[in-house]
């Protein structure tokens, strides 16, 4: 006899959110790993815009700060100082940058793991501002993919003629 699994709907979204962030997670991994070196991490196309390792800084912050007692503390923790997030003052080694980035995904990921369907109905806070944790897990992946976006940009640059696609090569949408 053949045993039914019913899936919920909250079931299915813990899954996809969880696979989204990775899916996020590997996409920075692997165009970080791409850029040649740890100048071209640290370099600003322009003044006013950020290097990688300085996207890569603020998201390690901000995944760090959402995620630790996610379901308990506030969000933004008092030991966090996000404008120093977008400050490096010498060149960063590209160990220094994939430890930024290991830490915060490592606490989110975890976080996210332990969930269960009930908790996406319960309410938290971030920045003083009450919402559902479905609620935050939506504005957190979408804050992260905005920055994964900007760093394989960034990186397909300084990668320039040696850049492996991250997804379908161009032309080849069969």
């Amino acid at each position: 006899m053949e045993t039914i699994v019913q899936t919920t709907l909250s079931d299915a979204y813990l899954r996809n959110i969880l696979r989204t962030y990775r899916t996020y997670r590997d996409m920075g991994e692997r165009a970080i790993a791409q850029v040649p070196t740890d100048d071209a991490l640290n370099e600003q196309i322009d003044p006013d815009s950020n290097s990688i390792a300085v996207i890569v800084k603020h998201i390690g912050g901000n995944l760090r700060s959402r995620f630790r007692d996610f379901l308990t503390t506030d969000g933004e923790k008092p030991d966090r100082d996000r404008d120093t997030e977008f400050e490096i003052d010498e060149v960063v080694p590209r160990s220094m940058v994939l430890r930024w980035w290991e830490d915060g995904w490592a606490v989110a990921l975890q976080s996210i793991e332990s969930l269960k369907p009930e908790d996406l109905e319960r309410t938290i806070t971030i920045r003083a501002e009450k919402m559902l944790v479905v609620e935050a897990l939506n504005r957190s992946v979408t804050h992260a993919a905005y920055h994964v976006g900007q760093i394989v940009y960034l990186a397909r640059h300084f990668a320039s003629g040696n850049w492996t696609t991250l997804s379908i090569p161009k032309r080849r949408a069969t």
